[in-house]
């Protein structure tokens, strides 16, 4: 090996590791805010995904970390599930996120990056309205939205957006909400990932890099429990609304410059 090589290999190296300590840093302050919000974790850590690792492995990457990030928030909050809401929203989420996942494997690269970062920026107004007419949701709202919202989790990256205000809108609050939403999303996460492993998206090596991915993710949640009951729900908003329009212009702008 010639010098120049060597110098060459070093720099790849350190690039490598400069890279991949940003994804762990940004892995756990998505974790603290997403413990504290009930979601955000995939909003904040995708960008940083596609531009370390490409779109085709960043998919299925934060598949893998979500899983870990929901199972975190469930041990937090583990006497607090609504597991009648869980099983309603699950029963029809979990083959829906398989297909959205089969959906999205035959997609190219860069209609991935655009499809993602329209839908973050997009979920900006439809909470908004969301927000503004409060609607109420039974057990058949919640298996109807989980159908939608299963599929859509397995073509884009987060539905939080969505899921979120449904599970406010069945009057689940604070612990409750937390721990029920996380615990329906793992389900989800789990078909979209074993239906990634089993088209052969999901690799030992991907998936090892999803799991140190959502360690960081799981520790912030840990972190966040205590500031859960402190944060206002102004603050919630402002904090979703900047996350999801940074998110989604970052994804377009990589699209764009691909």
């Amino acid at each position: 090996m010639t010098r120049k090589d060597a110098l060459l290999r070093v720099k790849e190296t350190w690039e490598y590791a400069v890279g991949f300590l940003f994804v762990l840093i940004v892995g756990l302050l998505a974790g603290t805010i997403s413990g504290i919000v009930g979601t955000g974790s995939s909003i904040m850590l995708m960008p940083v995904l596609v531009y370390q690792y490409g779109p085709k492995e960043a998919v299925p990457i934060m598949a893998v970390a979500a899983v870990m990030a929901n199972l975190s928030r469930i041990l937090a909050w583990w006497r607090e599930v609504d597991w009648r809401a869980c099983a309603a929203y699950s029963v029809t989420g979990i083959p829906a996120a398989a297909l959205g996942a089969r959906t999205l494997l035959v997609l190219p690269s860069r209609t991935v990056d655009i499809a993602i970062g329209l839908f973050l920026v997009a979920m900006v107004p439809v909470r908004h309205w969301l927000a503004r007419h409060q609607p109420n949701a039974n057990l058949w709202h919640l298996a109807a939205g989980g159908a939608i919202i299963g599929y859509l989790t397995g073509i884009v990256v987060s539905t939080g957006p969505l899921s979120v205000p449904l599970f406010l809108f069945y009057g689940l609050t604070k612990g409750a909400f937390l721990a029920t939403e996380a615990a329906s999303s793992l389900g989800l996460y789990l078909s979209k990932s074993v239906t990634f492993e089993r088209f052969g998206a999901l690799t030992p090596d991907i998936a090892i890099k999803g799991l140190i991915a959502g360690a960081s993710l799981m520790f912030g949640a840990f972190i966040a429990k205590r500031f859960v009951l402190r944060l206002e729900p102004d603050v919630f908003r402002l904090i979703m609304d900047g996350i999801m329009i940074a998110a989604g212009v970052a994804m377009l702008w990589t699209a764009a410059t691909v």
